[in-house]
């Protein structure tokens, strides 16, 4: 089992920043890939970025030139820098863990307008 815990959340006007958290525990040991997904009322959950163990990333679209992603092994744990916020970007973001796909319990972004 792989504990995930997500924290960074909150309320930003548009244009502003906010840095996420996702902090990892349990089995890690079989962990390859991290990301980050986020789920607007109304949408399906869809993915924002990923990195792999060896530091790979990838992004969706939306976000590219925005967001980082990135992670400290050491402390097993996970990042995403979102820069230039915008209102669309207004979900709740999840931390994931693959290849057993384990997740966190979510925190809430807002972007005012």
């Amino acid at each position: 089992q792989v504990q995930l815990v997500e924290s960074g959340g909150g309320l930003v006007q548009a244009g502003g920043s906010l840095r996420l958290s996702c902090a990892a525990s349990g089995s890690i040991f079989n962990v390859k890939i991290m990301g980050w997904y986020r789920q607007a009322p109304g949408k399906q959950r869809e993915l924002v970025a990923l990195i792999t163990r060896g530091g790979t990333t990838n992004y969706a679209d939306s976000v590219k030139g925005r967001f980082t992603i990135s992670r400290d092994n050491a402390k097993n744990t996970v990042y995403l820098q979102m820069n230039s916020l915008k209102p669309e970007d207004t979900a709740v973001y999840y931390c994931n863990a693959r290849p057993d796909d384990f997740w966190g319990q979510g925190t809430q972004v807002t972007v005012s307008s």
